[in-house]
């Protein structure tokens, strides 16, 4: 690697937090989805514009047949939803709402984040070290001054570069540094430093002198060179436009054969069989899933679930604020943890699939730790979005979830910042990214949630929140090795650096969402898993 006259030689070409990310040539697949899919869907609203103008302009509307008449009513009621959806990502483009979380418990969690990796595990072997001796294997380590070459700091730089849109590490100044801190404990923007408290000073101070030790180097005082750090829920709100007919054909959800219900608000469609009862039966299955169109891009797996599942209890909980479903009363305003959680407990102890009234965790460890008492809890499985809504559920109920699947967890690691920049920050370069992109990324209930509702604390699912995660039998983890969200090696590596092997199906060729498919050897994996019991 030949480095730019700029790199001095302090930087060598080992130091890969110094190679410069070069973005991909785009493929042609892109320009083939672009000029096919998304330019002629984008296109609707301005065409819907330009028509209806025209119309009433010349007057010609009075001329026009039937046929005429009703692509005139759409055109119109697409200009109208153009200024009603314009004018909700205006109502959703200002900074967040909900503000910061307790700042004691964003710093616990930053410095956590700071040991990922800092002790000296190999995927062989792992500490049994742990502030938590009823889930041990999270690294207590103490943060200390580590060289410039150590592997560990050499990683956590180049980790860090997400959080900076892949910039050189060099080039990050304590500016720069400072905006990111800020936002990460303040979770707004900073104001300028002269203007800080004496404790916010200190608490940037701190987190700082941690991060420069973690990494190796000192970051400069200097001017920034116009690095821009990743600040998920302040940066600018980025949503594209759909059609009004988009979304219309974004309703067309089917039961599946299982019944409608809403529970404080939390709709949902459950299916249990008749002939099932709570003790003898298998132990009930809750589905939870990621962003998209709701349970219709699970068609075929929920049917299949259905048919190979048909002694059990299914429940599917529904997520309007990331399905595009934008008339729902909630669209834009996702539940937050403690009322989704609160909710779905709420759901379960109705149903009569977990004790109907919260117990000391003592009470649960027959259940916890031992295979023989099966018919107390539920199964989770969780896809992608839905392993946050997992993670808190683990979070605050461990004892609820006695079995978890997560496929293409994207809570594991998230605090490594690949998610963010892989799905809403880095240029589309393949068919694959645009679809991503377009249909999923950039509408505006995900945007809003992902933009203006992620607490990157709450989402956080560390090693030590997984019950049971060193037995396959409880918990299994399913990944590929070609996702474009994820860095699912990483979260391998994660896993496996924790005595996490069994447990874990890694399929090298794998896309995000692939094992949901049927016929694949993820599918089968998890369709195996499932059955156990």
């Amino acid at each position: 690697m030949i480095l730019s006259p700029s790199q001095d030689d302090r930087h060598v070409a080992t130091d890969i937090a110094e190679i410069p990310y070069i973005l991909p040539a785009r493929a042609w697949s892109f320009y083939t989805l672009f000029w096919l899919i998304v330019l002629p869907l984008w296109s609707v609203i301005p065409i819907a514009w330009s028509f209806v103008i025209y119309v009433l302009w010349t007057g010609n509307i009075w001329s026009f047949g039937w046929s005429g008449r009703i692509c005139f009513a759409i055109a119109f009621s697409e200009v109208l939803f153009s200024v009603h959806h314009y004018n909700l990502v205006r109502s959703v483009s200002g900074p967040p709402l909900n503000g910061a979380s307790n700042l004691a418990e964003r710093q616990a969690s930053f410095i956590r984040v700071l040991k990922s990796g800092l002790a000296d595990l190999t995927e062989e072997s792992y500490d049994e070290e742990s502030l938590d001796d009823a889930r041990p294997g999270s690294p207590a380590e103490t943060i200390v001054q580590l060289k410039a070459d150590d592997p560990r700091a050499v990683d956590f730089r180049e980790r860090m570069r997400a959080w900076f849109r892949r910039s050189t590490w060099s080039s990050v100044k304590k500016r720069d540094a400072y905006a990111y801190l800020y936002w990460v404990f303040y979770n707004s923007e900073m104001p300028p430093l002269e203007f800080l408290t004496g404790q916010q000073r200190a608490v940037l101070d701190d987190a700082l002198s941690r991060v420069e030790k973690r990494a190796g180097k000192t970051i400069p005082d200097e001017p920034s060179v116009g690095v821009q750090p990743v600040r998920l829920t302040i940066d600018e709100v980025n949503v594209n436009w759909r059609p009004l007919t988009w979304y219309v054909m974004a309703l067309g959800v089917s039961s599946y054969g299982a019944r409608f219900g809403c529970y404080n608000g939390l709709e949902y469609f459950v299916r249990i069989p008749e002939s099932w009862d709570a003790v003898h039966g298998r132990r009930p299955l809750v589905f939870l899933h990621g962003l998209g169109l709701g349970m219709m891009q699970y068609k075929i797996f929920l049917s299949d679930l259905l048919r190979n599942h048909s002694d059990r209890p299914l429940l599917f909980p529904l997520q309007p604020h990331i399905s595009q479903n934008i008339f729902h009363v909630r669209f834009l305003t996702p539940m937050p943890r403690q009322e989704m959680i609160a909710c779905l407990v709420g759901l379960l102890r109705e149903l009569g699939w977990v004790p109907p009234a919260d117990e000391p965790d003592d009470t649960h460890e027959s259940y916890k730790n031992t295979k023989s008492s099966m018919s107390s809890g539920v199964v989770v499985l969780s896809h992608s979005y839905g392993s946050f809504v997992h993670t808190w559920l683990l979070k605050a109920y461990p004892h609820i979830a006695v079995r978890s699947c997560f496929v293409d967890p994207v809570a594991i690691c998230c605090w490594e910042g690949d998610m963010c920049h892989n799905f809403l920050y880095k240029p589309c370069t393949t068919a694959s990214n645009l679809l991503m992109r377009y249909f999923v990324g950039t509408e505006l209930g995900v945007a809003n949630t992902l933009q203006r509702h992620f607490d990157w604390v709450s989402n956080s699912l560390w090693f030590e929140d997984i019950p049971n995660a060193r037995d396959p039998d409880r918990t299994l983890v399913v990944l590929g090795g070609k996702d474009a969200i994820l860095n699912a090696e990483r979260v391998r590596r994660y896993l496996s650096t924790h005595g996490v092997s069994k447990g874990i199906y890694f399929d090298p060729n794998g896309a995000h969402g692939q094992p949901l498919i049927a016929d694949g050897l993820g599918h089968d994996t998890i369709m195996k898993w499932l059955r156990v019991a």
